[in-house]
């Protein structure tokens, strides 16, 4: 799967306990905000039928691929498919001037063969689920190969060592349908959403400060859209980054927005997974939670972002201070109508 700075890749078993001991097995499942599907593909893994959504069409691809679609049905075409792209040449044009010459995320000859088979997928005319599993196969394979740091806010001065190997396409480690039913991914506003689907137990994991996924991972919403988009700025950001923007990276609306999306809930169980750089605190959504019954919290030690790392840089790539932290605590709220025995955390 894909880098990505919201990913909960290392606090997958703390966040599957706590639904283990929310949730029936075989229980339906809401991921409401469901960024890579990394959440919502363990929770398919682990036999429960799995309700994604998300509103990046990036994102829902890869929820269409990892949740969605089964293994059974369409690993088979899909690998003889990806080995048939492969074998295109290269094809440059507007792709690959504007993110591999205008701006460094992907070698040109990388992003050449990126733009061919992005094109042939085009003109397959593929059922959504089979288009899905190829896109996300491109859109992974290019991630493994390009020259930023994690995020496609900038891009490496000189080319990052991955990004001089050639871009390969893998098969997505697709699931089998769980005997629960068929999953489903979907691609709407997070309250709208909450407000439809009926479920056991919603997992919320939104955005919680000013950094907006579409920006950071714009180049990924380009290549799923494929429309050529206007853009800006040293990153060649697309010019929709400007005006689609979230209550839930606003400071001031992500408050009343969370508090409309959990009221709108339609299950007797909710986990939301927050932090302390979050834009609201500890106590604000215990508070917002207390309406859904007992809330119960679960705090977990977790190191910061690769960025928080590296340091904080001016435009001409000369480092201007300092992190005042390398490890935050990431919070799992449960709200639910009756007191639930939480697992004991550890350390992530």
């Amino acid at each position: 799967m894909i880098k990505y700075i919201g990913s909960k890749r290392a606090l997958l078993g703390h966040i599957l306990a706590a639904i283990g001991a929310a949730a029936p097995a075989g229980a339906t499942l809401l991921d409401l905000f469901s960024g890579t599907a990394r959440v919502g593909h363990a929770l398919k893994r682990a036999g429960y039928r799995v309700v994604s959504n998300d509103h990046n069409a990036f994102a829902h691809r890869l929820a269409t691929c990892y949740v969605q679609a089964d293994a059974e049905r369409w690993a088979e075409r899909a690998a003889r498919l990806l080995a048939e792209l492969q074998a295109l040449p290269p094809r440059p044009g507007w792709f690959t001037e504007t993110y591999c010459r205008a701006a460094r995320y992907l070698h040109p000859e990388n992003g050449g063969k990126v733009e061919a088979i992005r094109e042939a997928i085009a003109g397959l005319g593929a059922e959504p689920e089979l288009e899905a599993i190829l896109l996300t196969a491109l859109l992974e394979a290019a991630d493994r190969v390009d020259s930023t740091a994690g995020l496609q806010m900038a891009y490496m001065k000189q080319w990052a060592p991955r990004a001089l190997q050639p871009l390969q396409l893998r098969l997505p480690a697709l699931l089998p349908r769980p005997e629960a039913g068929a999953c489903q991914a979907l691609c709407g506003e997070a309250e709208a959403v909450a407000a439809a689907v009926a479920c056991d137990l919603a997992y919320l994991d939104p955005p919680y400060n000013q950094h907006s996924y579409l920006r950071n991972y714009h180049v990924w919403e380009t290549l799923v859209r494929w429309d050529q988009p206007e853009v800006y700025g040293v990153a060649q950001k697309r010019a929709d980054c400007r005006t689609r923007l979230s209550d839930f990276n606003s400071r001031r609306r992500i408050g009343p927005a969370l508090a409309r999306t959990v009221a709108a809930l339609r299950c007797p169980a909710v986990i939301v997974s927050f932090n302390d750089e979050g834009y609201l605190a500890r106590a604000e959504l215990e508070a917002m939670l207390a309406a859904r019954g007992h809330v119960q919290v679960i705090e977990i030690p977790y190191g910061r972002y690769v960025g928080a790392k590296i340091g904080i840089h001016n435009p001409k790539g000369e480092k201007v201070g300092q992190v005042g932290r390398l490890t935050n605590v990431e919070y799992l709220f449960l709200a639910s109508e009756r007191r639930i025995s939480l697992p004991a955390p550890r350390a992530a």
